[in-house]
């Protein structure tokens, strides 16, 4: 009889684990247990136990004056939420944040996705098209691929993410990121930026609980920078990765983040401490714009265009003013130098 309770036991356990899936999920994935992967902290779905996929990387290509090829994967690879911590995320590309993409106004996407998790499917949001969801963010099966076009007609900042329900488990297993839409016309200040970086703030909860999810508080609130160009820094949602290594400017450039927080809960009060911001662009958008501002307030999915000045050498962190969510991680610092180099000073951080 005992061991009739204890088998029962490990039954229901697996049951709750899957939930977050959804139960029009749950046809789909693999009835096996559930076992501790020796490379993460918690236990994972079954079906997803023993996998860590490479990094895909993201494909980008421009086939006509307003049209452009975009090709992503999902997929389940290891993250590393803080040092020693790691996370089974559901990801784009095996990044999360997923890898930043780059469009201009008025361009044609044309979107190809395939589905390398075996048990889920998965789709795409992009906040930055206009679209009927039910055909174009349509869930690609597990082991498949969807091919889908959308015009990107309104420029910004904008978040993009797994759409398949539920959204919530999606977005806090680590199916994030952000697109930008560059304005046909620029910005009015394009000729004064120095540096540009993309930053995005997510959070992190307990691995694939629908509770924690809803009702929790996150463990982690990260920054990340995304690589707008080869050879520029590429971090995941990691505590301290912007601490550890800093982004980097010269006294006196005027620099430009394009940050979203894309959540999936908490709002962000983005702050750079020693300065303020000479120009703001709410969601990113040219019309949109700000100026002497201490604090941008972005709600989850909300996205901007910072430009501030560094005037002094030193160490400039940036924050979410929500004190208790940097004390969990969301800082990050700009090391400005003589010459925009790294000197290997230390750098101070809050």
């Amino acid at each position: 009889m005992g061991k009739i309770v204890k088998f029962a036991a490990i039954i229901v356990s697996f049951v709750m684990v899957l939930s977050a899936c959804g139960k029009d999920d749950l046809s789909r994935e693999k009835t096996v247990k559930a076992k501790t992967d020796t490379s993460v902290t918690t236990k994972v779905i079954g079906p997803h136990e023993h996998i860590n996929q490479k990094p895909t990387p993201i494909k980008i290509n421009r086939i006509g004056a307003h049209e452009v090829n975009v090709e992503m994967t999902s997929q389940i690879t290891d993250i590393e939420i803080t040092k020693g911590e790691m996370y089974k995320a559901w990801t784009f590309n095996g990044e999360a944040p997923g890898p930043v993409i780059v469009v201009d106004q008025g361009d044609k996407i044309n979107f190809t996705l395939t589905n390398m998790d075996p048990a889920i499917p998965h789709s795409m949001d992009f906040h930055a098209v206009h679209a009927a969801p039910s055909k174009d963010f349509a869930n690609v099966m597990p082991e498949e691929t969807g091919k889908f076009s959308y015009p990107a007609n309104n420029p910004g900042v904008f978040m993009y993410h797994c759409g398949t329900k539920p959204v919530l488990a999606h977005i806090a297993n680590g199916m994030h990121g952000i697109i930008i839409v560059k304005p046909t016309e620029g910005y009015p200040t394009d000729s004064k930026v120095d540096r540009e970086f993309v930053i995005v703030q997510n959070e992190w909860y307990k691995y694939n609980d629908m509770n924690d999810f809803t009702n929790g508080k996150p463990k982690y609130v990260v920054f990340s920078s995304k690589a707008l160009k080869e050879g520029d820094i590429n971090t995941n949602g990691t505590v301290g990765a912007l601490v550890d290594k800093p982004l980097l400017a010269k006294v006196g450039d005027k620099v430009r983040f394009y940050i979203n927080n894309v959540g999936p809960n908490e709002v962000s009060s983005f702050h750079v401490v020693g300065t303020m911001f000479d120009d703001v662009y709410v969601d990113g958008n040219p019309f949109n714009h700000m100026k002497g501002m201490q604090t941008v307030l972005l709600p989850a999915s909300g996205g901007a265009v910072v430009e501030f000045t560094v005037t002094e050498e030193g160490s400039y962190p940036f924050v979410t003013h929500q004190f208790n969510h940097a004390t969990k991680g969301a800082v990050g610092v700009l090391k400005v130098t003589k010459d925009g180099h790294d000197d290997d000073s230390k750098t101070m951080s809050h």
